[in-house]
């Protein structure tokens, strides 16, 4: 048995799975073996397992046995494996050290980087794996590596001709389970004479 993966966040007493055999006399569901921590109980007699405590996601998978015996003699029985995973779920978004920078960029300059943005996430696998990308400000003058989180400029500036600051917001999100977090940072961008 494979059941689907259940949260970090299950609560004791959630449905995990139930264990059936076709047999023609009433049988006797136990936990055998595997479940060493006591995380799941099983009722005997309808096969439904179900968490017995909050799970703690470093101790899975577990792996355990189940046997069905015969209720009327107890020397016939069969095992089975069941596989019971958890997912690590998405607890914290994105962080970046300040929510707002102030970067110089000279006019004239062919296109060019202007700054490495660095975000934290403090979870793990995908839920901590970031890209990065402009929420809003002017796209077309700007853009961001995805993966690097490096702002570059897309063309060259002139002092006296255009606005001498413009503001990009930078968003970084995770890859999360259920659903995708964004942590936000404010680039001010002043073009120098």
């Amino acid at each position: 048995y494979q059941p689907a993966s259940l949260s970090e966040k299950t609560l004791p007493d959630t449905f995990v799975v139930q264990i059936s055999v076709l047999y023609k006399v009433p049988v006797i569901y136990r936990i055998v073996s595997g479940d060493g921590k006591g995380y799941f109980i099983i009722d005997s007699s309808t096969g439904i397992v179900r968490t017995r405590k909050n799970l703690k996601l470093e101790d899975f998978p577990v792996i355990f046995n189940v046997r069905a015996t015969d209720s009327s003699n107890p020397s016939i029985f069969n095992d089975v494996s069941v596989n019971v995973d958890v997912i690590d779920e998405n607890d914290f978004p994105p962080v970046f050290p300040s929510s707002l920078l102030e970067e110089r960029l000279e006019e004239n300059l062919p296109a060019t980087q202007i700054v490495q943005l660095k975000a934290q996430d403090n979870d793990t696998g995908r839920n901590g794996f970031l890209t990065y990308g402009i929420l809003s400000g002017d796209g077309l003058k700007f853009r961001i590596d995805e993966a690097t989180g490096i702002l570059y400029s897309t063309v060259s500036f002139d002092y006296e001709e255009e606005p001498t600051e413009y503001q990009v917001v930078i968003y970084a999100e995770d890859d999360g389970i259920p659903e995708k977090k964004r942590g936000f940072c404010t680039v001010v961008i002043k073009i120098i004479d």
